[in-house]
């Protein structure tokens, strides 16, 4: 219950799966929380869902290139992680491709000798 505050108190709405056996007596942050998620089921589990995707999504990267950063730097370490998502990405289009017999093709560019002759 303390964590549905923490988060209240932060300016954000907790989007915390409840257990079936659950009833909403305890007050406070739990309790909105609580009715918003038996009131409004479908709403919430939307946007549930979007959590659940982004902490998959985390937990892939982290088993994936490790659960750390090498970088000393803020800025180093920002961007070290950017480039683990990034690789993340690439990775899950290569296999979708796979996966869905998806064969890229690329335009084919013009030579360098070309694109020369066209500027000069």
């Amino acid at each position: 219950m303390d964590n549905f505050n923490a988060i209240e108190e932060a300016g954000a709405t907790p989007y915390i799966a409840f257990r079936s056996n659950i009833t909403g007596k305890a007050g406070g942050a739990f309790r909105r929380a609580f009715h918003y998620f038996s009131l409004n089921r479908e709403a919430f589990l939307e946007r549930y869902h979007q959590r659940s995707n982004a902490e998959s999504t985390f937990s892939s990267i982290k088993r994936k290139f490790g659960d750390h950063v090498r970088s000393k730097t803020d800025v180093a370490m920002a961007n070290e992680a950017l480039c683990k998502t990034l690789c993340h990405s690439i990775c899950v289009l290569i296999q979708e491709s796979f996966e869905l017999g998806i064969n890229p093709t690329f335009c084919a560019e013009k030579p360098v000798a070309q694109k020369l002759a066209i500027i000069g």
